[in-house]
């Protein structure tokens, strides 16, 4: 009896004594009908991912907040933490949170390998009313709980703040409310340090509106960070921001927009190759970015900090090997950008640093092993700076040495009776060696070398 595949064969052998032209077409009528077993084998580029026994996935989690018609409904912190944590459990993800505004008693937490992503200028995190209460007991290092005065306005799952006037820095505590009994509360961290009642202790409902600790590969996209700074008390930057990491490393902050809080805009603190990107950073009480405490590698390029109530860009204790490029600093309360313990091998090119209040690049006063060496000025439009007093477009503090200022641009365009940037590089008695190279300077005095 002919099969199918018995026929194909004959006709095949007919179309090859035929013509090569039936050949191939009986060639190609063949391969359709009899199946092929699929290769599933891995490519020679599949590699597993560093941390795990799996090549990379091209399809990963994804969830969508909103306040209506969402993977999760509801229109607080809640909502937002519910869906990072869930695609956190999977390994990583996007949480996608849609227009509106979200209501804010505690942080979002970042987790490691989530993207958080907004609706650019239209997805905007506002910070709750903050309660503040002094201590009826003293805090004593290493508990987890408090007892304040006042419990009116403190809730569980609420973020909160705890210190004194010895207890600032890192020192302050800020955790979460996990539980009640009357006055006293417990918290979801052991405290920093003392908190006493001797020294005015309190607790206050503020913290970062989004905060990242012991993080590797988060994202974060197209928020706006509302600080609603007239019903909050300050938070300090070295544990509190709008945005604020701690151990937060390689984590990429891009399109956002901090704005009104009571402390820093930004801050990240012990964080390695934190990329911030196309910001705007603007009316915070404090500082403007705020990267410190040993973040290596940071890269801010493309971001405007504006009227800050202190610096625009302040680069605390050992920021190395940074690159600052192509930022706006303007309208600041202190200095354009300050620079100081042991902050070197830094680049700064092709920003604009104009209108602050103080210097527009300040070296901090430190000594020779601790001041700020190495750092390179290139390219970057130093200019009306000074408000109340003379200052000098850059001003060199300290035992720092080995700087290179190269085709900036220092100068004063208002009118003769305004200006205040009366000297264009100041370098003060202590400094070591200041390569100075084609910089263009607009100034009663040009270079003012006090050595």
């Amino acid at each position: 009896m002919l099969t199918r595949v018995h026929l194909w064969l004959l006709f095949a052998l007919v179309a090859c004594l035929s013509s090569p032209d039936h050949l191939a077409r009986s060639m190609a009528a063949w391969r359709a009908l009899v199946p092929t077993t699929p290769d599933f084998s891995p490519g020679p580029d599949e590699q597993q991912v560093p941390r795990a026994m799996r090549s990379a996935m091209k399809d990963r989690p994804r969830l969508r907040v909103g306040v209506r018609d969402a993977d999760i409904v509801g229109g607080d912190n809640r909502a937002l933490q519910a869906a990072v944590d869930y695609v956190a459990g999977l390994g990583g993800g996007v949480v996608e949170i849609d227009a509106g505004e979200y209501t804010m008693r505690d942080s979002l937490h970042l987790r490691p390998f989530v993207t958080v992503r907004g609706v650019r200028g239209k997805t905007v995190l506002r910070k709750a009313k903050a309660e503040v209460s002094p201590l009826a007991l003293d805090g004593d290092y290493g508990e987890e709980q408090i007892t304040v005065v006042d419990p009116d306005g403190f809730q569980i799952g609420d973020g909160v703040a705890i210190w004194d006037s010895h207890s600032g820095g890192f020192h302050t505590t800020v955790a979460r409310i996990t539980g009640r009994n009357g006055n006293t509360f417990s918290i979801s961290k052991p405290l920093n340090a003392d908190c006493m009642i001797a020294n005015r202790a309190q607790a206050a409902t503020v913290f970062p509106l989004v905060s990242g600790y012991d993080l590797e590969g988060a994202r974060l996209e197209n928020l706006v960070i509302e600080g609603n700074r007239g019903a909050n008390v300050p938070l300090n930057g070295c544990r509190g921001a709008g945005i604020f990491l701690y151990r937060g490393f390689g984590t990429v902050i891009e399109n956002c927009v901090v704005r009104d809080y009571h402390g820093d805009g930004l801050s990240f603190q012990q964080s390695n190759d934190v990329i911030v990107q196309d910001c705007i950073i603007e009316e915070n009480a404090a500082l403007g970015l705020h990267p410190g405490s040993g973040s290596q590698r940071p890269v801010v390029r493309r971001c405007i900090a504006r009227h800050n109530g202190e610096d625009g860009l302040f680069l605390c204790w050992r920021v190395r090997h940074g690159l600052f490029e192509n930022n706006l600093i303007e309208n600041n309360g202190r200095f354009g950008i300050s620079i100081g313990h042991k902050d070197s091998d830094n680049l700064l090119r092709e920003n604009q640093v104009r209108s602050n209040r103080l210097e527009g690049v300040f070296f901090r006063e430190e000594t020779l092993g601790m001041a700020a060496h190495r750092n390179r000025l290139e390219r970057n439009l130093i200019e009306n700076n000074g408000q109340d007093n003379e200052v000098a477009g850059i001003r060199v503090r300290g035992q720092t040495r080995d700087l290179v200022f190269r085709h900036n641009t220092i100068r004063d365009t208002r009118p003769p009776e305004a200006r205040k940037q009366t000297v264009g590089i100041r370098i003060e008695a202590g400094a070591g060696p200041v390569i100075l190279e084609d910089n263009q300077i607009e100034a009663d005095v040009k270079v003012q070398d006090r050595r």
